[in-house]
């Protein structure tokens, strides 16, 4: 149930790039099959292509920037990203799932709704939940309050895989100083 991003944003790039590529040169046919001045003239291209050898830094530089961005989006495209949805306990022959950010939403409810908890901070890892905050009470008794609420919270939600909770909080002075 668990459901990774899709790789939106590599791809619009490289469609963008590859669509003004295309464009430059349909342009470019145009204005060279109509006699108009050209915004890139293929003679100069073609001149400069001809006068560059293999063995050219230029050309070396230019083939090490494609094959580093191809391996790139290459990775981009194999290495999964943040699940988007979180799979719940599978109950009554139904599948469902919770979006992290409902799930991120929810615990920081629960850690900030703990008496004396100031700015609730939930961040999600893959094996972690880290529960940050500022509590005007002693850190230690209030994080575990908090490791309670938000464990609580985590019960009723009922992720498929509960990963480990880590609370941490700053006390503050009277007046808000930190």
């Amino acid at each position: 149930m668990t459901r990774h991003p899709r790789r939106v944003v590599p791809a619009v790039i490289v469609a963008l790039l590859l669509c003004a590529a295309a464009v430059l040169v349909a342009v470019s046919l145009i204005q060279r099959l109509s006699g108009a001045r050209e915004w890139v003239s293929y003679d100069s291209i073609a001149a400069r292509l001809h006068d560059t050898s293999w063995g050219s830094v230029w050309v070396l530089g230019t083939g090490i920037v494609v094959v580093v961005l191809g391996l790139a989006l290459l990775a981009t495209a194999a290495l999964p990203g943040k699940p988007v949805l979180l799979a719940l306990e599978p109950g009554d022959g139904i599948d469902a799932g919770i979006a992290r950010r409902s799930l991120r939403h929810a615990l920081a409810d629960a850690a900030g709704g703990v008496d004396g908890v100031d700015k609730a901070r939930v961040r999600l890892r893959r094996n972690k939940i880290h529960v940050t905050g500022h509590t005007r009470y002693t850190a230690e008794q209030t994080a575990r309050d908090v490791g309670e609420a938000v464990a609580t919270r985590l019960d009723h939600i009922k992720p498929a895989h509960v990963p480990r909770l880590r609370t941490s909080l700053r006390t503050i002075g009277p007046g808000g100083a930190r």
